[in-house]
C-alpha cells in the first residue's frame, strides 16, 4: 500500500486559476456593456423613467396595457415629467422608449450578478479557487450589490426635488462601477500569472498615479454629463469656436465663482467642461510615458494604451463638436471604459515586472 496516497473519502483539490481569469474577462466585458448602456441612459433622459426598485419582480416589463398605463402614471407624478416632458406633450409610446433603455440598464446589472455569483458558488463549490483568491472575490461581489443599492440611491435623487438625478450620486455610481471592472480585470490578470506560477502583481507608485489621474478625468466626464454640460461650449462641424475653443475663448465666460473656487469646479457646467477637456491632455501625456516604459516588453499592451486614448481624444472631440450626438456620445462612454481597461492591463504589466516571481 502507498503511505503517500490521500484517504479516498476526501475530496480531490484542483484549483483552475486559467478558467477563473476568462470568467472574470467575461464579466469585465459584461461591465463594459453596463457602463456604455449607462451612458445611454443618460443622454436619452431615461433614468427616471421607472421610479420603483424590484429588484426580482422588476426584471419582467410591463406586458399589458393596464401595466404600461399603471408605469406611465407612477412617472407622471414627478418633476421630470410635470416640468419637462408632461408640458411638451409626452405620449405613452415616447414614455417606453425611454423606459426600455432604463429596463435594459437594471437587466444588465441583474445579468452581471448572476454571471458572477453562480459560477462562483460552482467554483467554490470544486474547490477550484487558489489560495489568497477567495476573500478578493467575495469582495468583488459585494462590490456589485453595492452598485446596485448607489444606483437606486442616484435614481431617488431625482424622484423628489429635481427634474434629473444628482450630479455626484450620478459620478459615485459611475466611479464604482469602473472600480470594480479594474478590480476584475486586475483579479483575472493576476489569476491569468497564477496558471503561469507567477505571483500577484503590484501597484507601482507610477502606475497608480497614473491610474488615479484617469479616474479623476473619468469623474469628471461623470460631472460633466450630470450637469448636462457638454454643449455649453457650442456645436458644429469642425467649429473651432467649440473644440479647442470655448464658445471662442479659451477660458469660458459665465463661471459663477459666487459660492467659492471649489464649489464651482464641481458644480458650474463651464468650469467642469473646462476642466475635462483640458485634465485629458495630462492624463494623456502620463498615459504616453506608461506606454513607452511598456513597449519593449510589452509591445501589446503599449499599443493597446496608445489606442484607446488617441480614439477617446478624437471622439471627445467630434460629440463636442457634433452637440453632444448620442452615438458619439455613448462611444465615447464606451472607450472610457475600455481605455481604464487597457491602463490597468499596463499597470499590471509594471507590477509584474517589478515584481517578476513574487
Amino acid at each position: 500500500m502507498n503511505d503517500a496516497q490521500p484517504p479516498r473519502d476526501l475530496p480531490r483539490v484542483s484549483t483552475r486559476p486559467l478558467a477563473l481569469a476568462r470568467w472574470l474577462f467575461v464579466v469585465a466585458a459584461l461591465v463594459v456593456l453596463m457602463v456604455t448602456v449607462g451612458g445611454i441612459t443618460r443622454l436619452t433622459e431615461s433614468g427616471l423613467s421607472i421610479t420603483e426598485w424590484k429588484p426580482v419582480s422588476g426584471a419582467i416589463p410591463p406586458l399589458t396595457e393596464a401595466q404600461w398605463q399603471a408605469e406611465f402614471a407612477a412617472y407622471k407624478q414627478i418633476p421630470q415629467y410635470t416640468e419637462v416632458n408632461g408640458p411638451a406633450g409626452m405620449t405613452l409610446a415616447q414614455y417606453k422608449a425611454i423606459f426600455f433603455w432604463e429596463w435594459f440598464h437594471r437587466l444588465l446589472g441583474r445579468t452581471i450578478g448572476l454571471a458572477f455569483a453562480v459560477p462562483l458558488v460552482w467554483f467554490w463549490i470544486r474547490r477550484a479557487i487558489p489560495a489568497g483568491y477567495r476573500a478578493r472575490l467575495v469582495g468583488l461581489l459585494l462590490l456589485g450589490g453595492l452598485q446596485g443599492a448607489v444606483g437606486w440611491w442616484m435614481v431617488r435623487s431625482g424622484l423628489t426635488h429635481d427634474v434629473k438625478v444628482s450630479h455626484f450620486r450620478l459620478a459615485i455610481h459611475l466611479l464604482l462601477a469602473l472600480t470594480t471592472l479594474a478590480a476584475l480585470v486586475w483579479t483575472a490578470l493576476d489569476l491569468r500569472g497564477a496558471a503561469r506560477e507567477l505571483g500577484k502583481a503590484r501597484i507601482t507608485p507610477f502606475a497608480a498615479l497614473v491610474v488615479a489621474m484617469l479616474g479623476l478625468q473619468l469623474g469628471y466626464g461623470a460631472l460633466l454629463a450630470g450637469l448636462r454640460a457638454g454643449p455649453v461650449a457650442g456645436a458644429g462641424w469642425f467649429n473651432w469656436q467649440a473644440w479647442p475653443l470655448m464658445q471662442g475663448k479659451v477660458f469660458p465666460d459665465g463661471v459663477d465663482w459666487a459660492q467659492g473656487r471649489l464649489h464651482a469646479m464641481l458644480n458650474d457646467p463651464f468650469l467642469v467642461h473646462f476642466i475635462h477637456r483640458w485634465w485629458a491632455w495630462a492624463v494623456v501625456a502620463m498615459l504616453i510615458v506608461m506606454a513607452r516604459r511598456l513597449r519593449a516588453g510589452h509591445r501589446p499592451v503599449s499599443i493597446a494604451i496608445h489606442s484607446a486614448f488617441g480614439t477617446q481624444v478624437l471622439l471627445g472631440i467630434f460629440t463636442v463638436w457634433s452637440g453632444i450626438s448620442l452615438w458619439l456620445a455613448g462611444l465615447h462612454q464606451l472607450v472610457g471604459a475600455l481605455l481604464l481597461a487597457v491602463t490597468v492591463w499596463g499597470a499590471h504589466c509594471l507590477g509584474r515586472a517589478a515584481r517578476p516571481n513574487r
